[in-house]
C-alpha cells in the first residue's frame, strides 16, 4: 500500500520549497501549473521515493550536477533524465559540454552553490548561466517528479515545461 500525498499548488506552500525555487517560480509564467507535495525526507531519494508512494521510475526525473571541466575552466550543467536512466555523462555530455572530462558535481560545492538540500536539487533555481539539459523523455512526459530543494517535498509539472527554463534544452539521447 502506497504512502498518500496531498498536492497544492507550489506557490501557496513556500514552506516546501527551498528559497531559490520559490524566487524561480515566481518569476515563471507557468507556475500555477507547478503543483508540491509533501513527503517524509528520510524516503526523498528516488527508488525509495517511488517505492514507497507507488510511482513508476519513468514518472520521476532525477537531476543530475555535472562538473564539467576544460582546462582551468568549470561549467555546471543540470541533467534532466528519467529516473530509469543515467546520464550519458562522459560521452553526450561531456561533448555537448565542449569539456574535456566530465564528473558528477562535488556535494558540499553544489548545494553551497544551490542553496538547495542534496537529494532534492531541481532544475528550477538553480543559478544563472547553468545549462539545463532535458532528456527528450522527461520533456515529452505529460507529467513528472521533480525535487523541490529540499528533501521534504517533490514538485510535479508537465516535462515541457522544463524545456522551458532558462538556460534549458531538450537533449535527445541524454538519458541511456
Amino acid at each position: 500500500m502506497s504512502l498518500p500525498l496531498t498536492h497544492y499548488p507550489a506557490l501557496s506552500r513556500p514552506d516546501l520549497l527551498a528559497p531559490p525555487v520559490t524566487a524561480a517560480l515566481q518569476a515563471l509564467p507557468w507556475a500555477d501549473q507547478v503543483r508540491v507535495a509533501e513527503i517524509d525526507p528520510a524516503l526523498a531519494d528516488t527508488a525509495q521515493f517511488c517505492e514507497a508512494y507507488g510511482l513508476s521510475l519513468e514518472e520521476s526525473a532525477n537531476c543530475v550536477v555535472i562538473a564539467a571541466k576544460r582546462g582551468a575552466d568549470v561549467t555546471y550543467a543540470a541533467c534532466m533524465i528519467t529516473a530509469a536512466t543515467r546520464a550519458d555523462v562522459n560521452g553526450l555530455v561531456r561533448r555537448h559540454l565542449g569539456a574535456r572530462k566530465a564528473s558528477f558535481g562535488p556535494v558540499d560545492a553544489i548545494t553551497d552553490m544551490t542553496g538547495m538540500e542534496y537529494g532534492g536539487i531541481t532544475p528550477v533555481g538553480l543559478p544563472d548561466g547553468w545549462p539545463i539539459l532535458v532528456d527528450g523523455l522527461v520533456a515529452k512526459a505529460p507529467s513528472v517528479v521533480i525535487g523541490s530543494g529540499i528533501r521534504g517535498s517533490k514538485l510535479w509539472l508537465p516535462g515541457g515545461l522544463l524545456a522551458e527554463l532558462p538556460d534549458a534544452e531538450v537533449l535527445p539521447g541524454l538519458g541511456i
